[in-house]
């Protein structure tokens, strides 16, 4: 078969409209063919094709790429000093070599003749200078030996890695086999393969692309969040994904696009995260630069003609595309300035910790129209980020200002908001030389505006791209909602929308018994809506609050791993929020409420057109004394000291926005603010007691939907209020007419009782539980392979589709399982996980690579040693059979914990020494684990001879910042002298400080969940 390649623009990443060229084959394919399939077509683009049968080869190969990128050739020595120094440091892990791709490719050798030569490891002014090469069956020993399937390499370097799984296996094996990778070997051999900076993985049908990334999750543990939920489809200019993997090889592998991509679309942010572009940001980002470039060469700046608005969604990563966009626009030449434009005090400090983030120093940020000045006049001041305000009041102090006269690119963010009428006009009018572009994830057309005049294409000029809700659900970037409506009036007086004014309409929905009961819903329902565990029980982790935790944390809730979301309340008025507020204190609870509100000159208008003005001036004294008494509690609550007065105002809004991202509020009430601007992962349900309309209604929802983990599908709508008609025409308007379908979850039946959809059936929950029962009764042994893969799957469709349901009231009468059953075929479901997943090096190549085990979801509803401590008590205090069925309770607890079954001796050890005699099981069990702790410590230290004061100072450490850390300086400080009778003439130091690592890295896991101090008495002693 002859591969044709496909034309490619010199200027474009991202190719305008791919229609793919390829026949559907009919044989099977097995996944070397695939391989081999995927190769060819690189080859025609230009790679070359090379393979290495040992790492001296890779290395070497490395030498003549960079040899012939520089026109230079190393003496041996030199070689050696610049790959040892640069290349291959010790000290250095994916974070530095991220960087050396990103910032720092250049080095400066000092040669044998004693001058001094720059070698670079990219040419990024022109970049097909570089050469491309591609490899595959790579092997690469570290813990276990692994083969690696496809590896394109840059100059000699492996920049990319593709993974490939046969037709017909789950793509999340490919992502899972590099996750071992990672942990297995990538680091291996002078960790050559951790400058990797993209993985695609693909399964020949679908394809997928992200970043090496160390981003962080945004819960307090800092687990990692490289989930398979951040991976990213390919596309082209017009959103439409390219799948198949001969075509995402034609395209996203094209020598132009690929290169482009690693070198001018990747992000490293100031926090050491690498970012990766999506297709949709690249060409918002190069219709910018190219518009910037024609306007003007052809001398028409300062014209809407030579401008334009990106339309991309809600939560699709605005802020990325416009800092690169910015960033970009300052390197062009004949461009003064770069400003980016927002409307509001709090969206500048937000947008400025995003630009900061990013890069640091890329952008300045100013509090005044003064510092305003400064900046503009400052040549090194290229990206200045200011509110319309400021720079409104610039226009009107300085007129003659030479600024005006300077070639400038406006970006304005959240360009759909009204407050850009008369400010944008006069802003205008007096620069003379602008490019103007908006970003918006809601535009304003003529069904949704309030001004004449007002369209977003009025203010900015034609649509240069977009990206709406659809799009982004679909390729699953943002996640769709889940709206559930509860009548809080009688059928009689049910009010539908704000066209019905009567004079007691608002009564009626203020009225303090309404309010009461939604208040006693949302507490009722919050931890299950919240996807907080079903055992989460307030007043017995507060009895308990000296286990699983530090003394520095004393005083806190316990939170555990992913321990649900948090939620905004959003209500009609200041005067509402008042009520809601004051009805929240008057109930007994454990969640953590706040509040936050601001003067609106037109509080009642739908859009959300002014949520978020610039500060409590306007406030009436009533008002602004509740708000003064609602920052008191929150200054007891987290030991702050915020008021209402201007600048602390406005630190306190900042808190309380660092405080929702970081899940330490669980219920934030709002009239206006935090409704649009605002992202936080962890939120995922918005308490909907407001008239919301067209884009203030998208606005709204979309606070919800942004990706976390597979534990959160969906955001989360509670209204209390009928909004079905407005949502419908708002997902008509910025989706289409059959958006619901895509937007919304399906109703609660289907997930119960399945449905049909293109003429294929989607079994329901029933129909699943059903099977379980009768094919894997509990007590009975899975023998067969085939049968063990059949429960994984089922079990795991189950998880799956309990994670939906679970948000849904109906389902806690039809759950069908019993909560102690459940546990015990999740136990089933962790044998095979564990067995399947074994440390054996022979199990590493899965047999069983079309299975995925759906752990993040076991995680989330696991018990936690509250749970379990619980248990006991009640076990101490009982006899006889109860006491037995306890016991039972708690072995089937342990078993369905994927973090408490290394623990199981310990507490079944615990509980046969308990009995009713036992005044404090609490008490007892922390001086029970404190000695099972120092005991275990003292012998791994004794049969590793490690040195015994740093061993303990370094695991102190780790139990205090809640990890372990092998890469320092501390870590081969404790380990044995390589004089002592522990290493043999034929020991391998690194093999021996890898087996270390695992033995403290294995006693860490089991004692820090359930260790309450951290081994002070041994510090006492020394």
């Amino acid at each position: 078969m002859t591969l044709q390649t496909i034309a490619q623009s010199n200027q474009s990443t991202v190719i305008a409209e791919y229609i793919s060229q390829k026949e559907r084959a009919t044989s099977y394919q097995n996944e070397a063919e695939l391989e081999n399939e995927f190769i060819a077509i690189l080859q025609k683009q230009g790679y070359e094709y090379v393979r290495f049968s040992s790492s001296e080869e890779l290395k070497n190969n490395l030498k003549i790429q960079l040899e012939r990128l520089n026109d230079f050739k190393f003496t041996p020595t030199e070689w050696n000093d610049f790959y040892k120094e640069f290349i291959a440091n010790s000290k250095e892990g994916i974070k530095e070599k991220a960087r050396k791709i990103q910032e720092d490719y250049i080095y400066t050798l000092r040669l044998e003749d004693g001058s001094s030569r720059n070698i670079k490891l990219l040419d990024k002014a022109q970049i097909h200078n570089n050469h491309l090469q591609v490899t595959n069956q790579y092997e690469n020993t570290g813990k276990y030996k692994n083969r690696y399937d496809v590896s394109v390499l840059v100059n000699g370097l492996p920049l990319v890695h593709i993974e490939l799984k046969r037709r017909g296996v789950a793509l999340k094996e490919a992502f899972n086999q590099i996750k071992r990778y990672s942990q297995e070997s990538f680091w291996a051999d002078d960790g050559l393969f951790e400058y990797i900076q993209i993985f695609v993985i693909s399964n020949g049908v679908q394809s997928k692309y992200y970043s090496n990334t160390t981003r962080e999750s945004h819960l307090g543990n800092k687990k990692k969040a490289n989930t398979f939920e951040f991976t990213s489809y390919w596309a082209d200019s017009k959103n439409k994904a390219i799948l198949d993997l001969i075509d995402f090889a034609k395209t996203f592998f094209a020598r132009h696009t690929l290169l482009n991509l690693l070198i001018r679309y990747c992000v490293f942010t100031s926090e050491g995260n690498l970012l990766v572009m999506r297709p949709y940001q690249i060409v918002a980002t190069e219709k910018i630069l190219e518009k910037i470039n024609i306007s003007h060469h052809q001398k028409k700046y300062g014209t809407l003609a030579n401008g334009g608005y990106i339309w991309h969604t809600t939560g699709s990563g605005k802020t990325l595309t416009s800092f690169k966009s910015a960033i970009l626009a300052k390197e062009l030449e004949y461009i003064s300035k770069v400003l980016f434009v927002v409307d509001r005090k709090d969206l500048d400090y937000q947008t400025m910790k995003e630009y900061d983030r990013f890069q640091k120093g890329s952008a300045n940020s100013n509090t005044n129209t003064e510092i305003l000045r400064r900046q503009l006049e400052d040549p090194n001041a290229k990206i200045i980020i200011t509110t319309i305000q400021k720079l409104n009041q610039f226009v009107k102090r300085y007129k003659d200002h030479r600024v005006f006269d300077d070639e400038v690119v406006m970006i304005f963010d959240e360009c759909h908001r009204s407050q850009l009428g008369a400010m944008h006009k006069s802003i205008t009018s007096e620069f003379k030389k602008y490019h103007l572009f908006g970003f918006t994830g809601t535009p304003i057309f003529p069904e949704n505006c309030s001004e004449p005049q007002g369209t977003t294409e009025q203010k900015f000029g034609v649509r240069l791209h977009q990206y709406t809700i659809i799009d982004a659900i679909r390729d699953k970037n943002v996640l769709p909602f889940r709206v559930s409506y509860h009548n809080t009036l009688k059928p009689k007086e049910e009010i539908k929308d704000k066209d019905v004014r009567a004079i007691d309409t608002e009564k009626a929905l203020l009225d303090e018994r309404r309010i009461s009961k939604v208040v006693e819903y949302i507490l009722q329902n919050f931890a299950r809506i919240t996807k907080r565990s079903e055992s989460y029980d307030f007043k017995k982790l507060e009895n308990i609050s000296s286990v699983a935790r530090s003394k520095k944390e004393e005083g806190k809730r316990v939170q555990t791993s992913i321990r649900g979301f948090n939620s905004i309340l959003a209500c009609s008025s200041i005067e509402a929020v008042k009520k809601y507020y004051q009805a929240f204190k008057g109930f007994s609870h454990q969640l953590k409420v706040a509040t936050i509100f601001s003067y609106s000159a037109n509080e009642d208008f739908d859009g959300l057109e002014d949520e978020n003005n610039e500060g409590t001036e306007g406030l009436d004294q009533s008002s602004r004394e509740f708000l003064e008494g609602a920052i008191g509690d929150y200054n007891a609550m987290f030991g702050t000291q915020y008021d209402t007065s201007d600048q602390k105002f406005q630190n306190y809004y900042k808190d309380v926005s660092l405080r929702m991202k970081d899940k330490e509020i669980d219920i934030l009430i709002v009239a206006n603010m935090f409704l649009t601007g605002f992202d936080a992962t962890t939120l995922n349900t918005l308490w909907v007691d407001k008239n919301l309309k067209y884009h203030g209604l998208i606005q709204a929802f979309s606070r919800t939907n942004r990706i976390l983990n597979s534990v959160k599908t969906f955001g989360n709508i509670v209204c209390f209020r009928d909004l079905e008609k407005n949502l419908n025409e708002a997902l008509r308007l910025f989706g289409n007419k059959d958006a619901g379908g895509i937007v919304l979850l399906r109703k609660y039946e289907d997930y119960y009782f399945g449905y049909f959809q293109d003429h294929q059936k989607y079994e329901g929950y029933q129909e699943l539980v059903e099977r379980l029962l009768e094919c894997f009764p509990l007590g009975e042994q899975i023998e067969s392979e085939s049968k063990q893969k059949e429960f994984i799957k089922l079990y795991g469709k189950i998880l799956k589709m309990r994670n939906i349901l679970e948000c849904f009231d109906e389902f806690k009468e039809d759950c069908l399982i019993s909560a102690r059953d459940l546990q015990d075929y999740q136990g089933m479901y962790l044998d095979l996980y564990r067995e399947l997943r074994g440390q054996k090096q022979e199990e590493k190549e899965e047999i069983n690579d079309d299975l995925v085990f759906e752990i993040e979801l076991i995680k989330q509803i696991e018990v936690n040693i509250d749970y379990i401590l619980n248990l006991i008590a009640q076990y101490a205090k009982t006899k006889g059979k109860e006491q037995q069925s306890i016991k039972q309770q708690i072995e089937s607890g342990i078993n369905s914990s994927l973090e408490m079954r290394n623990k199981k001796d310990l507490i079944m050890n615990f509980v046969e020494r308990v009995n009713n005699q036992s005044q404090d099981v609490i008490k007892d069990f922390e001086a029970y684990i404190n000695q099972q702790r120092d005991e275990e410590f003292q012998k791994l230290v004794s049969q590793n001879n490690l040195k015994e004061k740093e061993a303990y100072a370094f695991m102190q450490r780790a139990f205090e910042g809640g990890s372990m850390d092998f890469k320092g300086v501390e870590f081969p400080k404790l380990l044995p002298r390589e004089n002592s009778s522990f290493f043999s003439k034929t020991s391998n130091r690194g093999a021996v400080k890898e087996k270390i690592a695992n033995v403290l890295s294995e006693f860490f896991e089991r004692f820090y969940s359930i260790s309450s101090s951290v081994f002070e008495k041994r510090e006492e002693k020394q």
